[in-house]
């Protein structure tokens, strides 16, 4: 019953996984150097302690302007973690985000308690602090099954690209090759890319024609029940 009386003391905390795509390279994620302790001066994801009165959302979006002076273009919850000892200072549970950006469009700009702020491949990440590794590889899955079943994956590309780009996309985030000839003739069966007149070159081959995403009707197809499905 004694157990019963105590009071909680338990930090909320918000955690970005923000992935950036640069073309026929891996997918990269955001990391920041920290300035403070613990594990100062090691590589971690950009995220803090929620303020009292601040939501989850406005949180988040608030530790990764401060720490990386980026808005994601895509932002959403991804799960929450909350063991014992994952942080050495409190008991702390943190509430993880998964952003897409595309890097091109973002400048980064430390500040706050980080040093630092860069782009790291996903095959090549430094050591990282907490619990923070456990965070990317759920955040990653959940990207490679998301992004066959919602167009997330435009949020990381050019507003204009060719489609060579897009298939370059999909297979490095997928992590294996896929079928070019189906995955083309499923995405212009959507009717979810608009032409544009312009035309972009690609090595010795012919310059590509450049498309872009048409947002707007994907989301007046998905109000009407639509399924957006890529295998």
């Amino acid at each position: 019953m004694d157990s019963l009386k105590k009071l909680q003391d338990i930090k909320v905390a918000v955690d970005a996984v923000i992935f950036g795509y640069f073309d026929k390279k891996d997918l990269h994620i955001l990391l920041i150097k920290r300035n403070v302790e613990p594990f100062k001066g090691g590589w971690a994801l950009p995220g803090g302690l929620v303020l009292d009165d601040e939501n989850l959302d406005d949180a988040v979006k608030r530790e990764l302007q401060e720490e990386a002076g980026i808005k994601p273009d895509f932002l959403e919850q991804l799960y929450t973690f909350g063991n014992t000892g994952r942080d050495p200072r409190n008991r702390v549970v943190s509430v993880a985000y998964l952003g897409l950006v595309n890097p091109s469009y973002h400048e980064l700009f430390a500040d706050s308690d980080a040093d630092d702020a860069q782009w790291f491949s996903i095959n090549q990440l430094p050591k990282l602090a907490f619990d923070h590794q456990k965070i990317i590889d759920i955040a990653l899955k959940r990207l490679r099954t998301k992004i066959q079943y919602q167009p997330v994956g435009f949020n990381l590309l050019n507003d204009e690209f060719v489609f060579s780009e897009l298939e370059n996309l999909y297979t490095t985030i997928i992590g294996k090759e896929i079928d070019r000839r189906n995955f083309r003739k499923k995405i212009m069966s959507y009717g979810l890319l608009n032409e544009t007149s312009q035309f972009k070159k690609e090595g010795s081959g012919r310059p590509g024609k450049l498309f872009t995403f048409n947002q707007e009707k994907y989301k007046e197809l998905e109000e009407e029940g639509f399924y957006f499905e890529i295998k």
